[in-house]
């Protein structure tokens, strides 16, 4: 989906600097990284809308997103 084009997060390589830094954000959850890859937030389209990435694939990247914080 191309989440390195604005979000920085260090054990995924990117350097983005448009969206938040993933690396600093302390309180997320699967859940709501999840509701935001679905519905968007500000700036950030929603990706659920249209089918851009499948139900599945925000599952995983939530997962992911959330356990590669902070590393």
């Amino acid at each position: 989906a191309g989440c390195a084009a604005c979000h920085a997060l260090k054990a995924a390589g990117s350097e983005g600097n448009i969206g938040p830094n993933l690396d600093t954000v302390s309180n997320l959850t699967i859940d709501s990284v999840k509701y935001i890859v679905t519905n968007g937030l500000g700036v950030m389209p929603a990706f659920g809308e249209g089918e851009i990435l499948t139900n599945n694939e925000i599952d995983i990247v939530s997962f992911y997103v959330v356990n590669s914080t902070g590393k």
